[in-house]
């Protein structure tokens, strides 16, 4: 072999194990941001469920279960026809310093233009025509059914967009790319349009408008963040409340019934499903078609139950009706005919009817619990590799199903696709099962900027899926691979040592248990046998382990105390006294700063001190830990800044977030 071919063959050896080495750190860190995301989901949805159990068995005078009753009470979700009146925008003036878009109803294709430019000049919607465009929007989202029927034809292909997270710029980037929906452009979108982006109420409000200017060819699904309890943690309830100080509550209150209206699912030619999370064992569309989707207003956990003014369930009596008509086969019987009834079964006609009325609400809890569990089923599920269907415990609702659930479910009503998201995947979508199930996500960036690709489906009537794959941030189209896996590298890894350093003291506990001597000194190969027990994470540490503990090693051994110091974030400088205080309020501030938001009713952005205090009282009976009434009162003081009796949540958040190190300040 001539040494040209030879030093050929080594490049090429040589290039093919670099990719490699790019590919498995690449891979590496989606798993990290990934693990991260997940956790923060079960973490929320066990904290929603710990509220659930206070306002199931806490009694009604129990200060816990009333705080709770409060921060969960719908009494503000008013009827349907009472909404024009709650939520009028007719006595909003528009001041003639206003220089945002007008708009008029009904929408033109000029208006909708209008208020994507303005969108893309960051501009702001004044607040009389969001209320507007929302109640013209809900209007039409609760006349449409639960599973959206759409046709392809020769000359009209279908294009099919994944989660946005308000990305807004990855929105406009796919109408660049495909055109503005339109009769000849039709589009569906997938759910999970909030939270996480900063620019969540600009990419509803574009979608509502097209929505509807076409409401025959744009289609909305509901997503697992169209929920206001999910709002809460990830951002979308703050974004709105900064934006529209004065009408953010009334505006946050119409999206909570708009969230409940929107379809469940698209079928296309009737042979591709599109749905958000996906399906189980137990999924069926003939049900989910006919539910009453509008009355789960949150999908983390079945409706509850109210007493009426007279003793019966206000709940159950609003669909007594529609459950009966569903389970029985024959009309209900009129009064007459249950008096005739009552004198040959000894009974008397009040006894029958509460007998009746006992039965009727057994069959409504029963039905009740089936239709949420296949809401929650479609909208938070996830697929994997091997057959069954198993409880999804890695976000904490849904399920994970395998290859022979999609076959018998798409068999069993005769479809060749399932079409869902939910899932962030590196280069915008991901077959799996065969081909017969396609995740498809369209926010780009969306762990941290070159993180992954978005992409869209276009779908002619062939039903053979087409691919565009996109990256909205030009800085990061200019960045090599290499540059790329190292920037969000590093930024996977400075999340991880935050989790660790939210963890100090339980990790600390742990390595004390490899060192019964109190060295301060612990084998390195059982550093990560600790982390891994304690934080629970599905990261691979033993290879992560050499950039996590880059010092305070001696003889292939960790001095973990020094390790933990060098850790390269900083505590606050707020000052207080109790450090396992502060390690707990860093440790679970996303769930402190939930039940702050829920407390916060008003949505004044303030809380009082004794609301304070309720607030820390039920975190620490949800993480069974003891905090002091001292402390807890220390603390208030301490952030009160201005000393006028309540807290400012944005500013507390603000004043314990960890921030990272410079370079220079480390050395």
């Amino acid at each position: 072999m001539c040494p040209a071919m030879r030093a050929a063959l080594l490049i090429q050896r040589w290039y093919r194990q670099y990719v490699a080495r790019l590919e498995m750190r690449r891979r590496c860190t989606w798993n990290i941001f990934q693990s991260i995301e997940y956790s923060g989901q079960q973490d929320h949805i066990k904290l929603y469920n710990f509220f659930g159990y206070l306002m199931d068995h806490f009694t009604s005078a129990s200060s816990q279960r009333n705080l709770v009753s409060q921060m969960f009470s719908e009494s503000d979700l008013f009827q349907d026809e009472e909404w024009e009146r709650h939520f009028c925008y007719k006595n909003i003036e528009v001041p003639d310093v206003y220089s945002g878009p007008h708009l008029s109803f009904p929408l033109t294709i000029s208006n909708v233009t209008e208020l994507v430019e303005a969108f893309k000049n960051k501009q702001k919607l004044h607040a009389r025509y969001v209320l507007q465009l929302l109640g013209k929007t809900w209007t039409l989202l609760r006349l449409m059914p639960n599973i959206s029927h759409v046709c392809t034809c020769k000359h009209r292909e279908i294009t099919i967009c994944g989660d946005l997270h308000g990305h807004l710029e990855d929105l406009l980037l796919v109408f660049y790319k495909n055109g503005f929906p339109s009769a000849e452009t039709p589009y569906v979108f997938n759910g999970d349009f909030v939270d996480r982006g900063k620019e969540s109420m600009e990419v509803l409000l574009v979608l509502f408008a097209f929505l509807l200017l076409y409401p025959h060819d744009v289609h909305l699904n509901r997503g697992n963040h169209e929920d206001h309890i999910v709002n809460l943690r990830y951002g979308f309830t703050k974004e709105v409340l900064g934006k529209y100080q004065v009408h953010g509550k009334m505006i946050l209150k119409l999206l909570q019934k708009i969230f409940s209206c929107l379809p469940l699912a698209t079928v296309i030619d009737q042979k591709v499903l599109i749905l958000h999370g996906g399906i189980s064992d137990k999924t069926d569309l003939s049900l989910i078609g006919r539910l009453d989707r509008h009355r789960f207003v949150s999908a983390l956990r079945p409706l509850k139950r109210r007493e009426g003014p007279y003793g019966e369930d206000e709940d159950l009596s609003s669909c007594r009706r529609r459950v009966q008509s569903l389970t029985h086969s024959g009309p209900l019987r009129p009064r007459q005919e249950l008096q005739r009834h009552s004198v040959h079964s000894g009974r008397s006609v009040d006894e029958e009817l509460r007998e009746r009325r006992r039965q009727a609400q057994s069959e409504v809890l029963e039905t009740d619990t089936e239709e949420w569990k296949q809401i929650v089923d479609v909208l938070w599920s996830d697929p994997m590799t091997q057959n069954g269907c198993v409880p999804n415990e890695v976000r904490g609702g849904g399920c994970y199903w395998g290859p022979d659930v999609t076959q018998e479910v798409l068999e069993r009503h005769k479809l060749e696709l399932l079409i869902r998201s939910h899932e962030c995947k590196q280069e915008g979508y991901e077959f799996c099962h065969s081909g017969r199930v396609l995740t498809i996500f369209s926010a780009s960036n969306y762990y941290d900027v070159g993180s992954n690709r978005g992409a869209y489906i276009r779908l002619g009537p062939d039903l053979v899926p087409h691919f565009k794959r996109f990256q909205a941030s030009r800085s990061t189209r200019e960045l090599t691979l290499r540059q790329r896996v190292g920037r969000t590298e590093r930024s996977a890894l400075q999340a991880l040592r935050m989790q660790l350093f939210a963890h100090k003291s339980a990790l600390i506990r742990e390595f004390q248990e490899y060192d019964p001597q109190c060295t301060g000194l612990i084998p390195l190969e059982l550093w990560a046998v600790a982390v891994e027990k304690v934080l629970r994470l599905s990261v691979p540490w033993r290879v992560l382990r050499a950039q996590l503990v880059t010092s305070s090693t001696r003889d292939g051994a960790l001095n973990y105390l020094d390790w933990f110091n060098q850790l390269s974030v900083v505590q606050p400088n707020t000052e207080i006294a109790n450090t396992s205080l502060l390690e707990t309020l860093y440790k679970h501030h996303s769930n402190l700063e939930s039940i702050f938001r829920m407390i916060d009713t008003d949505h004044s952005g303030l809380i009082s001190f004794e609301e304070f205090h309720q607030t820390w009282k039920l975190l620490s009976s949800h993480l069974q830990t003891d905090i002091s009434d001292k402390a807890i009162a220390d603390m208030a003081e301490s952030i009160d800044f201005n000393k006028d009796g309540s807290i400012d949540i944005n500013e507390f958040m603000e004043a314990f977030r960890l921030v990272e190190l410079s370079q220079g300040e480390r050395e």
